[in-house]
């Protein structure tokens, strides 16, 4: 099995409603997403052949997904009041709505499952919150 892994970052501020502790305040991360795609060959023809695909298309397809969150306020559907939202777009602040709530665990899932929908096959997505804390998602 070969593994093809790549990284991005991105600085965003997010806070989890409800939850029991400081993060439930508005915060920020330099999170850093590592990104892993795996195949039990290489590309035996073609300008791929011996790789699983270009280190840059690898890397251009998570810096793209990661950059829809670069310096935005990440919030979960339902965890702001919508006077709340109008008045910080009116601001001028960046705001991204998910579906999911804004935790490293949840956000490595859904990259994982970003790269899914795009036909990658993708092995692993890790989420680092902090330069000690990360989760990671795998399919089994």
């Amino acid at each position: 099995m070969y593994l093809l892994t790549t990284e991005q970052t991105f600085d965003a501020a997010h806070f989890l409603k409800g939850h029991l502790g400081a993060c439930s305040n508005i915060h920020g991360h330099r999170w850093r997403v590592i990104a892993r795609i795996s195949a039990p060959e290489l590309e035996d023809a073609g300008s791929s052949r011996a790789m699983i695909m270009d280190f840059g298309d690898f890397k251009s397809i998570l810096k793209d997904l990661v950059d829809r969150y670069d310096h935005t306020l990440i919030y979960e559907k339902g965890s702001l009041r919508p006077v709340t939202i109008e008045v910080l777009k009116e601001e001028g602040f960046q705001l991204t709505e998910v579906s999911f709530r804004p935790t490293s665990e949840c956000f490595a899932r859904h990259f994982y499952e970003e790269f899914r929908a795009r036909q990658l096959p993708v092995y692993d997505v890790t989420v680092y919150e902090t330069p000690g804390n990360c989760s990671t998602y795998r399919e089994e």
